[in-house]
C-alpha cells in the first residue's frame, strides 16, 4: 500500500519524523516562549510601580534574549548533551546544521525542535528570578547575572533532573515539566539574589502597587494559556497524556484561584484583589507542573486547593512572623509562588503519581519505580512509594543546595566588580534616571509633560502618587480635548 505524497518521507521529512508531533511540539514551545515574551513582560511592566516599569519590562526582555543566546551556544549541549559528570553535561554549541537537523534524543522530531522546545523553559527560568529582583538591581550586573546563573546553575539541574544520565532521572524522581527544574530553582534563586542585593528603596517597599492592573492580568492570562504547551508538551509528541496534562494544569490553576480569592475574602475579612487572582493562578500553574500527565484530574483540583492555600499562608501568615523572610525583599514573592508551590508539587507528585500514567509517559522498562505513595499502599507497594517520596525529597534539596549555593557565589563574584543595588538616586527617581524612558508620557501640545493622572479614584488601574486635589492637573482652559493627547 502506497502512502499518500504528504506522508512520504523525503529529504527534509524523514521517516523517522512524525509530522504531527513535530508541529505540536513546535507550537508547543512557541506558547511557552510567548509566556516571557510578551507575557511576563507585561505582567511586569503593569504589577510594579509607575516608575519601574520600563525596568522591569527591560530585564525580563534581556534575560530572554541573553539566555537564547547561551543555550545555543552551550547551554543545551551541558543540560541535554554528552556526559561530563553525573550532574553535568559537556558545553558544545547547539548550531550545526547537520546536528539541528538530526532526530532528537527524545521524540520523533528534529534537534532544532528540541533545542527552541527547551529553551523556552531555559528562558522563562531566568525571567522568573528577575521577579525576585525588580525595583532596585543594578542593570549592569543583571547583564551578567543572567548567562553565569544559566550555565552554573540552570544546566546542572536540567541535566540532573531531564537527561537521561543524570543522577537524579536515573534514581527515579518525577519532574514532568519542571517543578523542580524551573520553579524550585527561580524561586530560591530569585530569594537568594534578592538577599545579597538588598531591598527597594523604603518609600517603594511601603508603596508598591501596581500600575497598570488591566495590563497585570493581561499577562498573567498570557502566561496562564502558554502553559497549555509548557506542560503539553512535555511528553514530546501529540498523545494522550499531553492532552491530560493540559486539562489537569488548567483545573489545577482554576482550583487555586478560586481558593486563594474565597481565602482572601473570608480569613483576612479582605477584599478580591486582582493580585491575588494573580498569586493563586501561578501557585496552581506551578504546583500541577511536575505532576500534570502522572495524576488523574481528581487529583489535579485536590492540589489546586493546596497550592491555593499552604502558600497563602506562608505568604499572608509565616511571611510576617519568620524574620528571614520579612528580611528579605523579595519584590513579588517568588519564594513563595514558585519556590514553595514547586516543593508542594514535587512532594504531591511522590503521592499521587499514577503507575499506569507514569508508564505511558516514561516508556521505560522500569517504569514500575514510578509510583506514587498513595497507589504503593494500595497495592501493596509501600517500600516503593516510600522510595518514590525520598526520590522526591532528595531532588528538592538537591535543587535547594544548588541555588542556594551557587547564586550565593555568582553574587559575591559580581559585587567584585559591579554594584548589586542601583544608588539611591537612581532608588528614588527610576526609569527616567535608569534608562532616560517613561512608561507613561503625557503631553501637552508644546511637547512638555504637562498633565498627569493624580485621583486614585477616578483612575485606580494606575499607580500615582498623589491623590486630590483634581484628576487632571495644568489642563489649559482653551482646549479641554488636550487633556488626552498622548
Amino acid at each position: 500500500m502506497e502512502l499518500p505524497p504528504n506522508l512520504r518521507p523525503d529529504e527534509s521529512s524523514p521517516d523517522w519524523m512524525n509530522k504531527g508531533d513535530n508541529a505540536w511540539q513546535l507550537t508547543a514551545a512557541t506558547l511557552v516562549a510567548l509566556q516571557s515574551m510578551p507575557g511576563l513582560v507585561i505582567l511586569y511592566g503593569g504589577m510594579v510601580k509607575q516608575k519601574w516599569a520600563v525596568n522591569s519590562s527591560l530585564m525580563a526582555v534581556y534575560a530572554f534574549a541573553a539566555t537564547l543566546i547561551c543555550w545555543v551556544g552551550w547551554g543545551y549541549q551541558m543540560s541535554f548533551g554528552d556526559k561530563l559528570v553525573d550532574f553535568w553535561g559537556k558545553p558544545a554549541v547547539a548550531m550545526g546544521g547537520d546536528f539541528l537537523m538530526g532526530q532528537a534524543f527524545l521524540g520523533y522530531f528534529p534537534t532544532a525542535t528540541m533545542v527552541w522546545f527547551q529553551f523556552g523553559f531555559a528562558g522563562i527560568t531566568t525571567v522568573l528570578i528577575g521577579g525576585a529582583l525588580l525595583g532596585r538591581m543594578n542593570f549592569g550586573a543583571w547583564v551578567v547575572f543572567v548567562p553565569v546563573w544559566h550555565t552554573l546553575s540552570y544546566t546542572v539541574g536540567a541535566y540532573s533532573v531531564w537527561s537521561p544520565h543524570g543522577w537524579l532521572a536515573k534514581m527515579g524522581v518525577i519532574d514532568f515539566a519542571g517543578g523542580f527544574v524551573i520553579h524550585l530553582s527561580s524561586g530560591v534563586a530569585g530569594f537568594t539574589a534578592a538577599y545579597w542585593v538588598g531591598p527597594r528603596s523604603e518609600e517603594d517597599r511601603k508603596n508598591f502597587k501596581p500600575n497598570n492592573i488591566l495590563m497585570m492580568l493581561g499577562g498573567a492570562g498570557l502566561l496562564w494559556m502558554g502553559w497549555t504547551g509548557f506542560n503539553g508538551g512535555a511528553p514530546y509528541a501529540s498523545n494522550t497524556v499531553a492532552s491530560l496534562a493540559v486539562i489537569n494544569t488548567h483545573v489545577c490553576a482554576a482550583t487555586s484561584l478560586v481558593t486563594w480569592l474565597l481565602l482572601d475574602i473570608s480569613v483576612t475579612g479582605g477584599k478580591p484583589s486582582a493580585t491575588g487572582v494573580v498569586n493563586g493562578t501561578i501557585t496552581g500553574l506551578v504546583c500541577i507542573t511536575p505532576a500534570a500527565g502522572v495524576v488523574q484530574c481528581w487529583a489535579a483540583m485536590l492540589m489546586g486547593l493546596i497550592s491555593g492555600s499552604l502558600p497563602w499562608y506562608t505568604l499572608n501568615v509565616l511571611h510576617h512572623k519568620i524574620g528571614l523572610l520579612r528580611h528579605v525583599d523579595d519584590t513579588f514573592a517568588i519564594f513563595h509562588t514558585h519556590a514553595v508551590a514547586g516543593a508542594l508539587g514535587g512532594v504531591l507528585t511522590g503521592v499521587l503519581a499514577v503507575p499506569k500514567l507514569s508508564r505511558l509517559f516514561y516508556m521505560v522498562p522500569d517504569w514500575e519505580k514510578y509510583i506514587g505513595l498513595a497507589y504503593a499502599i494500595r497495592t501493596g507497594r509501600t517500600r516503593a512509594g516510600l522510595m518514590q517520596m525520598r526520590n522526591q525529597l532528595v531532588g528538592i534539596v538537591f535543587i535547594v543546595c544548588l541555588n542556594v549555593v551557587v547564586t550565593s557565589l555568582i553574587c559575591l563574584l559580581i559585587k567584585m566588580f559591579v554594584p548589586l543595588r542601583m544608588s539611591e538616586e537612581e532608588l528614588g527617581i527610576g526609569d527616567a534616571e535608569v534608562h532616560g524612558d517613561v512608561a507613561y508620557e503625557l503631553s501637552s501640545s508644546s511637547g512638555t509633560s504637562d498633565y498627569r493622572f493624580e485621583n486614585h479614584k477616578v483612575n485606580s488601574m494606575y499607580d500615582v502618587d498623589e491623590e486630590y486635589p483634581s484628576v487632571v492637573s495644568k489642563t489649559p482652559s482653551s482646549s479641554i480635548f488636550e487633556m488626552y493627547k498622548v
